[in-house]
């Protein structure tokens, strides 16, 4: 076991201890996996692709499937030119993709592989498409390779062909398929035409039909990622997995991009609703109204729960941020907020919200879990909101729990259950209030036993 000093802080500058993030092409091959026939290639060795391709599958619990260059030996000393070019041409013959979108890895990328010039130099069948983006494991996480690859597809496929489409292009960031389904449900009840990519309802939240099918029928049509360039504007939800897309929609195709947090909670959600109601003119209907009365009156009937605690949040940093200003609408004290995706910008967002709200915290970009378990180690809080990897700290410490983000590896069911939108608002809600209850119920029922004793 390792050794905590409470009331002394390790500073470390070149050792990370339980990352809080894993690495870009994990990113790249989710976005990938967005794009309707889509094949995401791992340009690397097979152990690369197959830990991706687990870490995947262990989060949706559905099959993730993926090509490989399959370096050797010959491929770190000469290149993985030869491998890429031979993988194209067998991957459109056997698995007859539309797209196949590479992915580089930590040794092609030390190598120097030129992967526009192999894309080239392959042999393309007509109709089909090679799309890439350089992913190194060494530097950011899986949000930048995520980030990375909506790059990619607008680099490779958005275009202007001056016929304005009449709709507005929704880049929804790293968030389950249940999240892109509740965006696009709120956006057909607002009667709005959109495009979004990368859309990964539908691929990996498919039912179980008895037959396997390797391209469902989810995933954002090749044609409407082209058509995006003629759409009236592009909202980017998340700065750190979005931004980069819809800016460069708007350097390419004159797209003008609106950058918005992850619509998690009641503000969040309502400046999204806003902002896509200013610019299609569209109203927002009485049916979605209805719910973020609902959600106002929950935060109201279970406000009592949760009103004063202090919160530690760790994940991604567009899932933290949204979370940390929807811990601030329940009355809660975020006291750590920390993300192992590096960014100052995370730091300068979430220190000016807490400042507005007149609350010294502890703030984090490029930190791991380590960090964090000194930090409750050293004053306790009351609930900590993380992904799986974080359950040893609450356990450790034995705090209540929720998980939310990405990965949750040990539970089931939660990419099929959305946290964004006013639906969401109520789950989140749920799973915090119902967690520090079970706390009191607990801690009740243990002052009975001593009572007994």
């Amino acid at each position: 076991m390792l050794d905590y000093t409470p009331k002394e802080y390790v500073n470390r500058s070149g050792l990370v201890i339980n990352p809080a993030k894993t690495c870009q092409p994990v990113g790249a091959m989710y976005a990938a996996l967005g794009i309707h026939k889509c094949l995401p290639h791992s340009h690397g060795s097979q152990g690369c692709c197959a830990y991706h391709r687990k870490f995947l599958t262990r989060n949706f619990r559905d099959p993730v499937m993926a090509s490989t260059s399959s370096f050797t030996e010959g491929a770190a000393v000469f290149g993985g030119g030869s491998n890429l070019k031979t993988s194209i041409k067998n991957v459109f013959t056997i698995y007859n993709p539309d797209v196949i979108a590479v992915h580089t890895t930590c040794l092609s990328e030390t190598i120097g592989d030129d992967i526009p010039t192999y894309v080239a130099q392959s042999n393309v069948p007509e109709g089909k498409v090679v799309i890439h983006a350089n992913t190194p494991s060494y530097t950011g996480s899986h949000i930048t390779g995520f980030s990375n690859m909506v790059l990619g597809m607008v680099k490779y496929l958005s275009q202007n062909n001056d016929n304005p489409n009449g709709k507005v292009n929704i880049i929804p960031g790293f968030v389950n398929p249940a999240d892109m389904r509740e965006i696009k449900r709120m956006l057909k009840e607002m009667g709005i035409g959109f495009i979004m990519f990368p859309d990964t309802s539908g691929v990996l939240d498919t039912p179980l039909t008895g037959k396997y099918e390797m391209y469902p029928k989810g995933g954002t049509r090749v044609e409407d990622i082209i058509d995006s360039g003629n759409s009236m504007a592009t909202f980017g939800l998340g700065s750190f997995s979005s931004a980069d897309g819809a800016f460069q929609l708007e350097k390419k195709c004159k797209v003008s991009p609106k950058i918005l947090k992850t619509p998690i909670g009641i503000k969040a959600t309502d400046e999204f609703l806003m902002a896509v109601s200013s610019i299609t003119g569209k109203e927002i209907p009485e049916e979605i109204e209805e719910e973020r009365g609902q959600v106002i009156d929950i935060m109201c009937d279970c406000h009592y729960h949760y009103e004063g605690k202090k919160v530690a949040i760790s994940g991604d940093p567009d899932i933290v941020i949204a979370l940390t200003e929807f811990a601030l609408s329940l009355g809660m004290i975020p006291k750590y907020v920390l993300t192992g995706t590096p960014g100052e910008s995370f730091d300068r967002e979430v220190k000016s919200m807490l400042d507005e709200a007149g609350i010294e915290a502890k703030v984090k970009s490029g930190a791991d879990l380590f960090t964090l378990h000194q930090w409750m180690k050293n004053e306790p809080v009351d609930i900590l909101l993380g992904t799986t990897h974080a359950k040893y700290i609450a356990l450790a410490e034995d705090v209540p729990f929720v998980r939310i983000g990405f990965p949750i590896l040990d539970r089931s069911v939660h990419s099929y259950m959305p946290i964004v939108g006013y639906k969401g608002a109520m789950r989140v809600i749920e799973m915090i209030s119902n967690a520090l209850l079970d706390r009191q119920d607990r801690d009740a029922a243990d002052e009975d036993v001593e009572l007994i004793m």
